[in-house]
């Protein structure tokens, strides 16, 4: 049976503190046919930062603007 891509879609505000973490367990999981689209409602502390980070080094990671 062929597997398919599963999207991961996460929707932020104001989530630095945690974003990293929540990147780091998707890329931490077994299956690799995946992309994670972070949707960041205008955060205003560092979580655009953080998510630019991430979506340097891994291309699966993706932010809808």
């Amino acid at each position: 049976m062929e597997k398919g891509l599963v999207s991961v879609i996460t929707p932020t505000y104001n989530c630095a503190k945690f974003i990293g973490e929540t990147i780091e367990s998707v890329q931490a999981q077994t299956y690799q046919q995946w992309e994670m689209i972070i949707v960041d409602d205008c955060s205003t502390d560092n979580t655009k930062e953080i998510v630019d980070k991430y979506i340097t080094i891994n291309e699966q990671v993706r932010d809808f603007a």
